[in-house]
């Protein structure tokens, strides 16, 4: 019996478009990540980038569960003595929602460069308007 192991040539990648009004980010975020990384399909091969292009929609209306919203932070460091910063989840999703979603799917990707290229393959848009008329993604309903 052979192992079928794809090719870069031979993928074939579809657009799709995800609508994330009143979606729990992190189950949205668990099931777009194996689709950017194309686990969902038979020709699934580790070292290759076989998954699809995704297109989130209205961004700014994602919810979380239980009492996460008034108590999630997002924490980076600047490199700068004392530069340890917080911001609030009400915060970031008032001044960039689409990078709330960003995030949540780049931690359930691989950490390295196949990671990163299957990151840029997500487009995330604030409201229900997206520049991606031209690819034609079909909708389809992850929950």
């Amino acid at each position: 019996m052979k192992c079928f192991m794809a090719k870069k040539n031979e993928v074939e990648q579809r657009w799709l478009l995800v609508d994330a009004e009143g979606a729990i980010l992190g189950r949205m975020a668990a099931k777009i990540a194996p689709i950017l990384m194309g686990k969902n399909k038979p020709t699934y091969t580790p070292h290759i980038d076989t998954g699809d292009y995704v297109v989130v929609i209205n961004a700014d209306k994602i919810r979380l569960s239980g009492n996460k919203a008034q108590t999630k932070e997002y924490d980076h460091y600047t490199m700068y003595p004392g530069g340890h910063k917080y911001v609030s989840f009400a915060d970031m999703m008032e001044r960039k929602p689409e990078k709330v979603i960003e995030m949540a799917v780049k931690r359930m990707l691989p950490k390295n460069s196949l990671g990163r290229k299957m990151l840029k393959k997500m487009k995330v848009y604030r409201g229900p308007e997206h520049d991606n008329h031209a690819q034609q993604p079909e909708k389809i309903e992850l929950f």
